[in-house]
């Protein structure tokens, strides 16, 4: 039975959802990804103007990427050198040759009226990367990645929404117009079933450890470094049991999605929409929608072009690009370690268990954990605190684990302290409290918060006479041998002195007070 839940924004009436997995006992899902990689050179794909993030409106601009009358473009080097290590980390051929072409449509944000992109002749093509789903490994089929020039950006300014409807006027920013571009397009993922929403994510979160490695690109998706557009469709169901031939159903197409969390949200949210709509007997509109995260919904956008629409054509500007075998052979030396390998040499490192290092993975967090293990951290300890302490507050807070404003070398630094006794476990989750405020480095947020764990014999001996005194039936207890009651007066003491006091000191002075011994 399908479920009616209303459009929060008002705009689109009702949209009804299919319970998810019903929709995919009468569905079969396929996934389409194609992720945009915004390159790190200091220059524009075809011009000499900064590609730095930010700046004043319109200030890294010029003829060239204003698409002035008698400019002309000239290829950046450097962008081309990253496209051709991106597609060999991601098992591609190669082109021996292949040439820009211009993609023609009218909108605010291109100022040539043309996105200077590659079509049929891309610079690499026919690869995969295999991703991994709760032990359950997925070959997902890289069909290409290509070269092409980022749009500026809109603002609509009025209105309630931040889009163009009800906005009162716009604003276009051309900085961005211009910016070196690598799309990624996967192949139709099928057979992913249930895990679909998974498998789209675990591969945006590979795709971007694998670009980070490749430090071509910073890779943050909270900048627009790095976003996906999530193409997904539904196929009925085959009722024989004989083989039939595969055919996808009609896609719609979500844009610029931002976060791992927002993939995966988006792909359950279209396969539930999509199953609602074939079920009652409508049609699935190809369109592209967007991604609202405030929601969890997706709402129409514009209707879906296809190839021919555009006008491809040639630039006839730029010579092709063709990178001899010996540079390409040349940079397949300087790419990093393969993922997988990786995967499985660090886990051998640190004594992971499957599931610990399947964990590790699924949390975005494999990155961050090698770090703080670098920083001096000890494997279980920097799994214990990206996982628990810091992946909570990601959640609670509505963010990607890797842009909380903590560093590896800051969650080191608190395990550190608490190696050194300075503070313990409990007292460590006020540090991270503090550095997560942007209070400053661990060891200022011990010193101005009051958090150093208090070891003075007198202190201690003193808090363990008023526990003892304050409990004479837990003290008798442990008189007469049962040392497990010692817990009950360690946790009076640790009250007494807000969670301050050396633990393992209390135990040691109850027992010797009260004359009883481990043993």
């Amino acid at each position: 039975m399908s479920l009616d839940k209303l459009d929060q924004r008002g705009q689109h009436g009702q949209v009804a959802l299919m319970d998810f997995d019903e929709a995919l006992e009468q569905f079969d899902p396929a996934l389409g990804l194609e992720v945009h990689v915004e390159l790190n050179t200091a220059t524009k794909m075809f011009c000499g103007c900064p590609a730095a993030f930010g700046g004043e409106p319109n200030t890294h601009v010029c003829p060239t990427c204003l698409g002035l009358p008698g400019s002309l473009p000239v290829v950046n080097g450097k962008a081309v050198e990253s496209a051709i290590r991106i597609g060999l980390a991601l098992n591609c051929s190669i082109a021996e040759w292949c040439r820009f072409a211009r993609k023609n449509y009218f909108y605010p944000d291109m100022p040539k009226n043309f996105q200077t992109s590659q079509y049929d002749e891309p610079i690499a093509f026919d690869g995969y990367l295999d991703v991994d789903v709760d032990g359950e490994t997925f070959r997902v089929e890289i069909e290409r990645a290509h070269m092409e020039e980022d749009t500026g950006k809109s603002t609509h300014v009025g209105g309630s929404t931040g889009r163009i409807h009800g906005a009162d006027y716009s604003l276009v920013d051309y900085n961005r117009a211009g910016i070196p571009l690598i799309e990624i397009v996967t192949r139709p993922i099928v057979g992913a079933g249930e895990k679909a929403p998974l498998v789209a994510r675990a591969y945006v979160q590979q795709l971007r450890d694998l670009i980070l490695a490749l430090g071509v690109s910073e890779a943050r998706m909270d900048q627009g470094n790095l976003r996906a557009d999530v193409n997904l469709s539904l196929a009925p169901k085959p009722t024989s049991v004989e083989p039939v031939e595969t055919k996808l159903g009609t896609r719609s197409e979500t844009k610029n999605v931002n976060s791992f969390r927002s993939v995966e949200r988006t792909v359950r949210y279209e396969i539930s929409r999509h199953a609602a709509l074939l079920a009652g007997g409508g049609s699935v509109v190809q369109e592209t929608r967007h991604w609202h995260e405030d929601t969890g919904i997706t709402t129409s956008g514009r209707e879906k072009s296809d190839a021919e629409d555009y006008r491809y054509f040639p630039e006839p500007d730029l010579v092709p690009v063709a990178p001899s075998r010996e540079w390409v052979e040349e940079l397949r030396a300087t790419l990093p370690e393969n993922p997988t390998a990786k995967r499985a040499r660090l886990q051998a490192e640190w004594g992971f268990s499957d599931l610990e290092m399947r964990d590790t993975v699924g949390a975005g967090a494999l990155g961050l954990v090698e770090e703080t293990i670098a920083a001096g951290a000890a494997p279980q300890a920097a799994r214990k605190w990206w996982l628990s302490e810091l992946a909570r507050r990601a959640n609670e807070t509505g963010v990607e684990i890797h842009d909380l404003p903590i560093t590896p070398a800051q969650v080191a630094r608190i395990q550190a302290l608490v190696d050194e006794g300075k503070i313990n476990d409990k007292l460590a989750r006020q540090v991270f409290d503090g550095v997560l405020a942007g209070e400053g480095e661990p060891d200022a947020v011990v010193e101005s918060r009051g958090l150093a764990v208090v070891s003075d014999e007198g202190a201690l001996s003193e808090a363990v006479d008023a526990a003892i005194a304050a409990n004479a039936d837990v003290a008798d207890k442990i008189r007469d041998g049962k040392v497990a009651a010692a817990g009950a007066l360690i946790g009076a003491v640790m009250k007494q002195m807000r969670g301050q006091a050396d633990a393992g000191r209390v135990r040691e002075l109850i027992l010797e007070k009260l004359g009883a011994s481990e043993g």
